[in-house]
């Protein structure tokens, strides 16, 4: 009876957030959605929890070494997860309490420290709070978190999943 092991869920980690990726390139480029900055800090996040997953199933380190990466794993996803539902309630907030639209995000890492830079966009704006497409009611950032729960919940696995197969 074959088991998952901490390799096969790196692996399947790994590829579930190149997956989401490569889902959000298609929208871009092909449905044309420009991304807002919290669009692009979740793919940050995304991309980390794959690089760290694939990372981990690289190097398979011994438990110690798996708990950190598992920690860092989770840490991106959360952080992504959280992203989105500070999207989402931007959006669910009415015309008149949008934050108004501020320059771009480029412009912004250019000119100001990272700090700062950060505090804005977490503040939001007009076009964080723009629903520009959505699919059975839920919008992109609904879409992340819906991704991320069970991605969230596999990388919990990791700290109790076996190391190897067991014959």
């Amino acid at each position: 009876m074959p088991i998952l092991t901490q390799r096969l869920l790196l692996i399947a980690l790994s590829t579930s957030s190149f997956l989401l990726i490569l889902i959000a390139l298609m929208m871009e480029h092909y449905l044309y959605l420009e991304p807002c900055p919290l669009c692009i800090f979740q793919r940050v996040g995304i991309i980390a929890a794959g690089c760290f997953a694939a990372l981990a199933a690289l190097h398979y380190p011994a438990q110690l070494g798996m708990k950190v990466y598992a920690s860092l794993i989770v840490t991106s996803f959360l952080a992504s997860t959280g992203l989105a539902l500070r999207q989402l309630w931007l959006q669910s907030l009415p015309e008149d309490q949008v934050p108004a639209c501020g320059p771009s995000l480029e412009y912004l890492i250019d000119v100001l420290p990272f700090t700062d830079v950060l505090a804005i966009v977490l503040n939001g704006d007009g076009s964080c709070a723009e629903v520009a497409w959505s699919l059975l009611g839920l919008s992109i950032p609904a879409w992340v978190v819906v991704a991320c729960i069970p991605l969230i919940l596999a990388s919990l696995w990791l700290y109790r999943a076996p190391r190897t197969t067991t014959s």
